[in-house]
């Protein structure tokens, strides 16, 4: 083997350990993806990695209300006589979990990966509906009974579908 080959292979070794080590610092700099959440109306469904949150630390009161302002949020058409399921992933469940209404309360906290509510409810004024669209929010906790520490928001616009 001449001097010139041998140089050539040494370049391509520290280019091909260089790519490697650049591979992987691209990958340790990445987010890990927030637990999801999905809501199912009859044969659609939307999901989502939290609009705030989820990675289990406290979020702060202030953060909250941008967290429910957000402009950019998925959504799903909803008929009044559906069933709307609302699915999270265990993490979320493990840490106790409510839904919101318009940033209320629609429900009481549960461990529970799944729950279903008629779909009339959130297109009704008795329950705080305004208009044609609600927005959702899936709001999780620390993990104890009733808490008010919130860990992660995961919201969703819901349409009603006349």
């Amino acid at each position: 083997m001449t001097s010139m080959q041998s140089a050539v292979r040494r370049r391509r070794a520290v280019a091909a350990a260089g790519a490697v080590s650049a591979g992987l610092l691209v990958l340790s700099a990445c987010d890990k993806p927030t637990p999801l959440s999905t809501i199912t109306v009859g044969r659609s469904s939307v999901s989502s990695e939290a609009t705030c949150g989820g990675e289990g630390k406290s979020l702060q009161t202030a953060d909250l209300a941008k967290c429910l302002k957000a402009k950019d949020i998925k959504s799903i058409k909803v008929d009044p006589d559906e069933t709307v399921r609302f699915g999270v992933d265990p993490k979320i469940a493990d840490k106790r979990w409510t839904i919101l209404m318009n940033g209320q309360p629609l429900t009481e906290d549960s461990d529970k990966t799944y729950r279903t509510i008629p779909g009339s409810v959130f297109f009704n004024a008795q329950y705080g509906a305004q208009g044609k669209s609600t927005l959702v929010t899936i709001k999780a906790a620390d993990g104890k009974k009733s808490s008010s520490t919130v860990t992660g928001l995961w919201s969703f616009k819901l349409e009603k579908n006349d």
